[in-house]
């Protein structure tokens, strides 16, 4: 079905996100400086930056996913066609591999000649623009850009959709059908705003702007937090409505 079909490509990509981050997170409590050669900077700044936006506008098929499943019950298997699911999926990851080949080129024209001393779990390109020498207003002006891009405009998308589910879940005279839609959209509501709150505010805002202490902050939530509660959270709820129908079947 469509809904386990963008659960599945989130489920690989959070499992790819994670393994590009969280080994450097421990090595980095494990010894006090660690040493990563420019090449293996560059290759981690491209998997950041094309598996978060991937994973932006996954999120935001998610989200059409729901809408169309409350909004539109009657023409849900043709709004979602295999087609339609192949297209987004397919849009969502040339958008982001777009945004990881800007953003590595930009960086790899990057001179440094001073210390390169990151204080930051990840070699990502806030704390890498801090240490530049050189002008670093074509990656700021390129940050701003995609984080619009793959950011800001599938997180207005995601509000918008579900706008039109909480105000079809209003419309319903049943507590007990308004309750069951709350308590399973509620939850993916929830892992959206964590998501996407935290990666705009760590990509959008300027270099001079980021302290260490609160990127680091951000980083670790939206790059352990989530990966770490999505499958808590959409392994609980979406199985609610399969066993239901299960149930109903045998009946």
């Amino acid at each position: 079905t469509p809904m386990y079909f963008f659960l599945a490509n989130l489920s690989l990509l959070d499992t790819a996100y994670i393994s590009t981050t969280v080994p450097q997170i421990l090595v980095h409590l494990l010894a006090p400086v660690w040493v990563m050669p420019h090449h293996a900077c560059l290759t981690q700044i491209f998997f950041l930056h094309f598996l978060a936006p991937w994973e932006c506008c996954l999120r935001t098929a998610t989200a059409y996913d729901h809408y169309a499943a409350i909004c539109q019950p009657l023409r849900y298997l043709v709004l979602m066609g295999q087609r339609t699911r192949t297209g987004l999926a397919s849009i969502s990851c040339l958008l982001a591999l777009t945004s990881a080949l800007t953003h590595t080129i930009l960086a790899a024209l990057l001179k440094f000649c001073g210390p390169r001393l990151i204080t930051h779990f990840s070699c990502d390109l806030p704390p890498l623009l801090k240490l530049s020498c050189s002008t670093t207003w074509a990656n700021e002006l390129a940050l701003l850009f995609f984080s619009f891009l793959v950011a800001l405009a599938p997180c207005a998308l995601v509000v918008s959709f579900y706008i039109h589910v909480v105000t079809a879940v209003f419309r319903t005279h049943s507590a007990e059908g308004q309750r069951k839609a709350f308590s399973t959209r509620g939850a993916h509501i929830t892992m959206v705003c964590i998501f996407y709150i935290t990666s705009v505010l760590h990509c959008i805002l300027p270099s001079s702007a980021h302290s260490g202490l609160r990127d680091r902050v951000l980083s670790v939530l939206y790059v352990g937090l989530a990966p770490m509660l999505n499958p808590i959270v959409y392994g609980t709820c979406e199985t609610r409505p399969h066993s239901s129908t299960v149930r109903l079947a045998h009946t």
